[in-house]
């Protein structure tokens, strides 16, 4: 009833996949940066579809100069990285068309990054996209059961403000 009265400070954010394909646990991945959470909490998807978006409203605070992975913010704090496909930064942007530049604001499903599915798996590791909470241990995340999503429809995670 307060809550409504004088407004809820914490914000829930609800996270839309940031690429279609198939969910796999971050401990699946095969690169120990991610399966390890050196870089925070999250989940994984393997493409099937060549096309990131964003999963929330808010910033484009990185875009790697080779394209690979894009760091966004929300209005809430919460800062997401998505890194698409493992050793691609090796690709120096082969295959990769930005759509947005570093400080550009973006809605949920605007298109972020393009990427050739073929050449990553030719010259990279893996496919597998990384959706990391880089600053995970300011929320409590909740995953959505989803065997597979769909980019910028499905809900994919939710992150809530943990009590200070």
């Amino acid at each position: 009833m307060l809550n409504k009265l004088f407004g809820n400070k914490s914000k829930d954010v609800t996270l839309v996949a940031p690429v279609s394909g198939s969910v796999v646990g971050l401990e699946e991945v095969p690169d120990p940066t991610f399966s390890e959470k050196m870089m925070g909490e999250g989940l994984a998807i393997k493409p099937t579809e060549g096309k990131a978006v964003a999963p929330f409203d808010g910033e484009v605070v990185q875009l790697f100069p080779t394209k690979h992975a894009v760091g966004l913010k929300n209005k809430g704090g919460v800062e997401v990285l998505v890194h698409i496909g493992l050793e691609t930064v090796g690709m120096n942007g082969e295959g990769f068309e930005a759509h947005v530049k570093q400080g550009d604001k973006v809605k949920a499903g605007q298109t972020l990054v393009t990427f050739d599915l073929e050449k990553i798996e030719e010259k990279a590791s893996s496919t597998i996209t990384p959706v990391i909470i880089t600053n995970s241990n300011e929320f409590s995340l909740e995953y959505h059961d989803n065997a597979s999503v769909t980019a910028g429809e499905t809900e994919f995670m939710k992150i809530n403000p943990k009590d200070k």
